[in-house]
């Protein structure tokens, strides 16, 4: 095989798995949005306006302008903070799905 063919073959194996990787942030990005509106009890949206989520709520922050990063959306989840409780009744993966997704969604840095 020329030095050619296996670059392409490589950089064809590349593409594919950053395809897929979209693909699964994608399906993160749903799983998000789903705890976000109707999973977690009470739902996040009631209460945080998040323009991704379609949600509107104005007691809590406006995440769209906050911008949380993931680990501080994570440690409101688990601890509470304010008004909100904490969501103890959410898995750990559930609480890191939720949390990355108000991240990714909002830009946060």
């Amino acid at each position: 095989m020329s030095l050619k063919i296996k670059f392409f073959a490589i950089a064809a194996g590349m593409a594919a798995l950053q395809c897929g990787s979209a693909a699964f942030a994608q399906a993160n990005v749903g799983a998000g949005k789903t705890l976000f509106n109707q999973t977690a009890t009470p739902a996040c949206a009631v209460c945080h306006t998040l323009k991704d989520a379609g949600a509107a709520g104005e007691i809590g922050p406006n995440l769209d302008e906050l911008k949380p990063d993931a680990s501080r959306v994570e440690k409101a989840i688990r601890n509470g903070i304010g008004q909100m409780p904490a969501y103890t009744k959410l898995s750990d993966e559930q609480v890191e799905l939720l949390s990355q997704y108000v991240a990714r969604v909002t830009g946060a840095k």
